[in-house]
């Protein structure tokens, strides 16, 4: 049972993370939910009692810190993180910018650090508490032309796999959840831009982007929801330190 926890989701305003806390919510887990447009984050909450909105960039150390003394100060600690907010672009890597090399890694990779971080030694020292990473199949594998996001992903779970060896004896799990295309707002984007790029149709794009899932179908956000929703389960105790591949058998 995972009633009565609380748990931040990080990019709760849409997509993933809008599911996550639903599902969450659903369980009788107060939600604290973040991210940098209010509105959309209101949103959310008013869909469910028990998910709370603030406002907060996880690239900025001190918006972090603002955001875990409210939340705590008015649910208290948090039992659960999920860190789910992120962040893509798509160019050949020879011509990739450095400024959106950076902004992916800051978002993805250092601002998924830094929404965990805050909650480690409490964690340790309560000796229970579930920390979650929405990575990638990117985490796992290689793509063309996304090479700032398939970086970043397999450094969230190479942070994931640091953290659950150091906390493995402290009854603290640390997994990664790694989807593949997940029908969102975001994939929607990626057709958007192959479409523009390529000249393909939307059904083309839509196609090029199954070819690696042997199921042929896009992930739905509420099958990465309930591998959340069950890594935060007693039943889960056990499982520490995994990339649950969630991609119709594209990885394993």
């Amino acid at each position: 049972m995972i009633a009565g926890r609380h748990a931040l989701v990080t990019g709760g305003g849409s997509g993933v993370g809008r599911e996550i806390a639903l599902a969450l919510a659903e369980a009788d887990v107060a939600v604290t939910i973040c991210g940098r447009t209010a509105e959309a984050l209101e949103a959310v909450a008013s869909e469910h009692p028990h998910i709370h909105a603030i406002p907060a960039d996880i690239t900025d150390p001190e918006s972090v810190e603002r955001l875990y003394s409210q939340a705590e100060s008015e649910r208290g600690p948090f039992d659960i993180v999920v860190a789910n907010a992120g962040t893509a672009t798509s160019a050949p890597a020879a011509k990739t910018k450095l400024s959106d090399w950076k902004k992916t890694l800051d978002v993805n990779l250092t601002g998924s650090f830094l929404t965990v971080q805050p909650a480690l030694a409490g964690m340790a020292e309560r000796k229970a508490g579930r920390i979650i990473f929405i990575a990638s199949v990117a985490g796992l594998k290689g793509y063309g032309y996304v090479a700032p996001y398939v970086a970043s992903k397999h450094g969230v779970v190479g942070l994931m796999r640091a953290l659950a060896t150091e906390l493995a004896k402290t009854g603290v799990t640390v997994n990664a959840v790694c989807p593949g295309y997940v029908e969102t707002e975001m994939l929607q984007e990626s057709v958007a831009r192959i479409v523009e790029k390529t000249g393909r149709t939307e059904e083309e794009a839509r196609a090029s982007l199954l070819a690696g899932n042997p199921q042929k179908k896009f992930i739905q956000p509420d099958e990465v929801a309930s591998a959340v929703v069950w890594l935060c389960s007693k039943g889960a105790g056990s499982v520490n330190g995994q990339a649950v591949s969630i991609s119709g058998g594209e990885t394993w």
